[in-house]
């Protein structure tokens, strides 16, 4: 009996330290600084603080009450420009004025990480409402009257479609980005559906944590840039199924030769040319599991061949200590520091820049749809920003709030902003994925924005001949390059 009792006194025992364990490891760790400090040309970046599991602050979506509607900055005001759409994901705007939108979501797939992480992951999924079974349509919004509400919706494709997402158009040909391929389809302005086989471009590596694949289209035509995200966080399931993930992609069309952009991107997203230089910008979705206040999410320009550093490093020179997978040779020597800071954990997304005949009265800078933490306490993103551009096509200061009062309380959503496109009156559409909606923002009374002007210059003649120190060369009294040249 004696033993019995001691048996079941050290099982007692056993079970009480497990849990006071499994509490501590799971325990949120809260953020110690603000999330404004998190963003920025110099964010504070705190020292690491490695997880076994991940901080979860996840949060229901609850959906807009019936005349509810985001708050919008001073002067500006919001409508609905379509509702009732099927996890609303990319828009995109024709040249008539048409409004395309792929209602999507995650394929079936694993997440990396192994059994226990996929359960974990499911669970979080469904709480968020990411879990919805994907629609895979290709969805035409039409505002023929210009009320800024759109009376006519045609589903212009389904077959074909598996978890689409990126969307662009020129010259009669419409392309769209499925979760493992780029497509091809004849499309003529006006039309109502979309006929005909796609001609598929290009194959893509398929789902994987981030699934979202994202294009871009240069203005002559010629150049499709693709986003791709990683399969995992930091490489934990190995790097040979990273392998053309984490980045851009440049493909040539008129050959179809493709070629790495831009690499070390965890999870790039939004694409946009800046006006003043002409320059591929991006927003990134950074590493998790550093605790609340790393790694900030951020937006920077994409020059060719340019990286970013991940797994291994992020913001330049930090070196993330938990990737097991050897680091190539002197990449902290070139991993470059991205431009602007967003947030920690607040899922940039949507990114598009002000232009000829915008109607927000903002001034000059870019708009960014921060979709929304889950692994945050408290919760950062669920709101719409601006962040402004110097003459020189560079950010400055603080995002400045353009449509927040989308998050109730930290356990409860109305919804999640996503993407960001201009209408033809020059107002700002935001798609809303889990509340099924795409919102119109402009003011009133804004004169129409003008033209951003590319910045030109000459260009520096090239150096024949490095002697020392070549950054001594721009140094007051350096000897001038036509006496080396």
């Amino acid at each position: 009996m004696r033993i019995l009792k001691k048996i079941l006194i050290a099982l007692l025992v056993a079970v009480v330290v497990t849990a006071i364990a499994v509490w501590w490891l799971t325990r949120p760790v809260e953020a110690t600084i603000p999330l404004d400090d998190t963003t920025g040309t110099d964010p504070t970046l705190v020292e690491p603080d490695p997880q076994t599991f991940p901080t979860v602050g996840v949060v229901s979506p609850v959906g807009w009450g019936e005349g509810e509607a985001p708050t919008a900055a001073q002067d500006l005001v919001v409508n609905r420009f379509a509702e009732g759409l099927d996890h609303p994901r990319v828009i995109y705007t024709l040249p008539n004025g048409d409004v395309l939108v792929t209602l999507t979501n995650a394929p079936d797939r694993p997440v990396a990480g192994g059994f226990f992480t996929n359960l974990v992951a499911k669970a979080l999924f469904s709480k968020a409402g990411a879990a919805v079974p994907s629609a895979n349509q290709l969805v035409l919004l039409r505002d023929g009257d210009g009320d800024g509400m759109a009376e006519e919706r045609h589903v212009l494709r389904e077959a074909d479609l598996s978890s689409p997402s990126g969307i662009a158009w020129a010259d009669g040909k419409l392309y769209i980005a499925n979760h493992d391929a780029i497509l091809r389809f004849d499309y003529a302005l006006g039309d109502d559906v979309v006929t005909g086989e796609p001609e598929k471009l290009a194959d893509l590596p398929a789902a994987g944590n981030h699934w979202m694949r994202n294009l871009l289209l240069s203005d002559d035509g010629e150049r499709l840039y693709v986003a791709v995200g990683s399969a995992s966080n930091i490489g934990e399931s190995g790097m040979e199924v990273e392998e053309n993930r984490a980045a851009i992609h440049e493909l040539y069309l008129p050959n179809l030769s493709a070629r790495l952009f831009g690499a070390g991107l965890r999870n790039p997203n939004g694409m946009a040319f800046n006006p003043w230089t002409g320059e591929l910008w991006t927003t990134v979705n950074e590493r998790d599991m550093l605790g609340s206040d790393l790694v900030p999410d951020y937006m920077t320009n994409v020059p060719i061949g340019a990286n970013y550093g991940w797994p291994w490093v992020y913001f330049g020179d930090v070196v993330d200590e938990r990737v097991e997978a050897p680091m190539p040779r002197f990449l902290t020597d070139y991993s470059r520091r991205p431009e602007y800071a967003l947030g920690a954990h607040v899922a940039a997304l949507g990114l598009t820049f002000t232009g000829e005949g915008n109607r927000m009265g903002m001034g000059q800078g870019a708009f960014i749809a921060r979709h929304g933490s889950w692994n945050r306490v408290p919760q950062s993103g669920y709101d719409v920003v601006f962040v402004a551009f110097d003459d020189r096509g560079n950010p400055t200061g603080k995002p400045v709030p353009v449509l927040t009062n989308f998050l109730i309380d930290d356990e409860q959503t109305r919804g999640r902003p996503t993407w960001l496109a201009w209408d033809r009156t020059g107002a700002l559409l935001v798609s809303d994925d889990t509340a099924n909606i795409i919102w119109r923002v402009q003011s009133p009374t804004a004169t129409p924005g003008t033209a951003i002007e590319r910045n030109t210059g000459e260009r520096l003649p090239p150096r024949r001949q490095l002697q020392g120190d070549p950054r001594r060369a721009f140094e007051e009294g350096a000897i001038p390059m036509s006496d080396v040249m």
